[in-house]
């Protein structure tokens, strides 16, 4: 309403000023007697004031308004990596990208109290998707570096080491966390070097997408819906206590 009256009146203003700029002065008469040239420099300077604080009005951002949880639903996570128990009433799945620093912060942080205080407990079963980011060379790598890893059963102890070194996620690096787990480095390598595992971390990143992941990490919290889950985005290296508050209202 206010933004209204503010038009109204410079445009009620306008023909006079267009008169005073025009040189049209003192012959011009209003209601009140002829326009001076002070009344005329008066409106001017009005309109001016008037400008700038429209000028203002539309340069404020938006007031933020509350976005509508994101709502997500994966109906079978058969063959997924996961840590927990598989009755589980909550789960969490991640998108994660190895190279990323947030997802490392997430790794180091929130996860492991999640860990001591959910899944180690049976509340929370936790799976673990690929999200490789394009613009990071050696995330790829890493995501099939974790699968092969889990053909020697040693995927979360890989994906923990390389979660928490993001820029050492080069070949001869990750043999060397492979190496220092007890693990088959040479077959590791074959592995990496197969591709096998190419095309699964790809329809993890098509499934991302298509659920509406826009950033690493992404993470669905919902209840646990027979092999699938039935929940909300998260997007970020969220800490541990919003972790916490959600699973605890979802466990009402």
């Amino acid at each position: 309403m206010k933004k209204f009256l503010v038009y109204v009146t410079m445009f009620a203003a306008l023909p006079l000023a267009a008169q005073v700029g025009a040189g049209v002065g003192p012959g011009v008469a209003n209601d009140q007697g002829p326009l001076t040239r002070q009344q005329g420099d008066m409106i001017l300077q009005e309109l001016r004031q008037i400008r700038l604080l429209l000028e203002r009005q539309q340069a404020k951002p938006a007031a933020p308004q509350e976005e509508a949880p994101t709502k997500a639903r994966i109906t079978d996570l058969s063959g997924v990596s996961m840590l927990g128990s598989k009755t589980a009433p909550l789960t969490i799945v991640e998108y994660t990208d190895y190279q990323c620093p947030f997802c490392q912060r997430f790794h180091i942080t929130a996860f492991a109290e999640l860990k001591k205080a959910y899944i180690d407990t049976g509340k929370v079963r936790f799976y673990s998707k690929d999200m490789p980011l394009d613009f990071h060379p050696n995330a790829m790598r890493a995501a099939m570096a974790a699968r092969c890893a889990g053909e020697q059963g040693k995927f979360w102890e890989l994906r923990d080491t390389m979660g928490a070194n993001p820029n050492s996620l080069d070949i001869d690096h990750i043999v060397g966390f492979a190496a220092d787990l007890k693990m088959d480095t040479a077959a590791l390598r074959a592995c990496i070097d197969s591709g096998k595992y190419k095309d699964p971390v790809q329809s993890d990143v098509l499934e991302a997408m298509k659920i509406g992941a826009n950033g690493t990490p992404t993470f669905i919290v919902g209840k646990s819906v027979g092999n699938g889950v039935d929940g909300e985005l998260v997007v970020g290296a969220m800490p541990f206590q919003m972790f916490d508050a959600k699973l605890k209202d979802l466990a009402k």
